[in-house]
């Protein structure tokens, strides 16, 4: 995989090394399972702290389209 650049608001939840798509999902997660913002009631569901938002732009999104906002962000 092609190694990715993160736009300054997801180097400040990945770090801002180019890396792998995969790589970069797997950081987010990482991130989303330390500060236990997983919805308790759907667990497909995501509750953005504020680095989130900036990244989401509103405060809860779906893990599927996570990914697709993500990509935006990556180049």
């Amino acid at each position: 995989m092609k190694a990715m650049t993160p736009s300054a608001a997801l180097a400040a939840i990945i770090g801002d090394k180019a890396v792998p798509r995969t790589e970069v999902t797997k950081k987010v997660w990482e991130y989303i399972k330390k500060n236990n913002l997983q919805d308790k009631a759907q667990r497909t569901m995501i509750n953005a702290d504020a680095k989130l938002k900036e990244i989401f732009k509103k405060a809860q999104v779906s893990m599927f389209e996570m990914t697709k906002l993500i990509n935006s962000h990556l180049s």
